[in-house]
């Protein structure tokens, strides 16, 4: 298990990670998701004792990453981003060599880089230079360092970069496989892979946890509201006047549109509200054509997307408060 308290980064005046607060259950896969700048990496980096903490403390099977760093490391393996590899190894010295740094036993070294190298599938690249394989390769003898002496815990930041498809469905059946065993914390751009593999989902912007839950809690948590896609044959200023007086609007999205002179817009009301003989009535009065109208399912993307949006607005309205604020002391200067 991996508990994290208040765990928090600053480089500099920029806080990176803003004192989170989760836990890591035994035997599950997690997904870490954000945009790029969230703190993913540098929540990893701190969870595995890569990278100090400003503040905070992370716990891995009872043992502090910080007060116990070889007993907290012992239960972790980890792929980085851009994994750690010696280009002048070939796969199997490489794999010798990071069995030594593990403590691996030597009686058991070689049935383990062999195990680990069947889980990654690199055995027909066992003893081949690490500089002569393509990116998806070496992208694999990372993740087989990272399983390497199976220990309980494997954290993998983005594991299918630079895969190629069919790769990718390889290494996300390896990581299904991993996940009857170990818990595995993966980091990932890519949602659809986060949502087929994951059991829990976790999503952090600007550095905050957002969201955590399992796909299904967190698709069914945004189902409280209906969504309307529409195409309107107008500016977006006459969009906004024709909305304005329709009060049971939660939420409007107003951007340009392929069909030419129109704008795509994007509706949320409550789940039990249907305005979409209003919206018909109030375009054909205001002699703005509808092109399209339709109701549309919520997805995982739409979720990261509205959760994160949401704080990058929080986040503006907070720096616009705090230049306020300071304006008037820089006035008094």
């Amino acid at each position: 298990m991996i508990e994290v308290k208040n765990l928090t980064k600053q480089f500099g005046s920029r806080l990176a990670v803003d004192h989170l607060n989760f836990r890591v259950e035994t035997g599950q896969i997690y997904g870490f998701l954000g945009p790029n700048g969230a703190g993913k990496t540098t929540t990893m980096n701190m969870m595995t004792g890569y990278l100090g903490a400003t503040e905070g403390e992370v716990m891995i099977n009872g043992h502090d990453i910080l007060d116990e760093p070889e007993e907290a490391r012992k239960q972790i393996g980890y792929l980085p981003e851009l994994p750690p590899l010696y280009q002048e190894m070939t796969v199997t010295e490489y794999l010798r060599f990071a069995a030594d740094l593990k403590q691996i036993p030597k009686d058991k070294k070689k049935h383990m880089v062999e195990e680990a190298m069947g889980v990654a599938r690199i055995m027909d690249v066992k003893d081949r230079l690490i500089k002569n394989l393509s990116k998806g390769y070496k992208q694999r003898v990372g993740l087989a360092q990272a399983v390497l002496g199976f220990p309980e815990v494997i954290i993998l930041d983005e594991p299918t970069v630079g895969l190629d498809p069919r790769q990718i469905i390889e290494i996300r059946d390896v990581i299904k496989s991993l996940g009857k065993k170990h818990t595995v914390i993966l980091s990932s751009h890519i949602l659809s892979e986060v949502s087929a593999v994951c059991d829990h989902i976790m999503i952090i912007s600007h550095g905050k946890l957002v969201a955590s839950d399992t796909p299904e809690n967190l698709t069914r948590m945004m189902e409280g509201t209906n969504e309307i896609e529409l195409t309107a044959r107008g500016s977006r200023n006459q969009v906004q006047e024709i909305l304005k007086p329709l009060t049971e609007l939660e939420y409007v999205n107003i951007k340009p549109s392929s069909e030419e002179k129109s704008v795509d817009i994007l509706l949320q009301t409550e789940k039990t509200v249907d305005v979409r003989e209003k919206l018909f009535f109030a375009f054909a009065a205001a002699g703005v054509p509808l092109v399209t109208m339709k109701t549309s399912d919520r997805s995982l993307e739409d979720i990261f997307i509205e959760l994160t949006e949401k704080d990058d607005t929080a986040a503006g309205l907070q720096e616009t408060d705090q230049a306020e604020e300071t304006q008037p002391e820089k006035e008094a200067e």
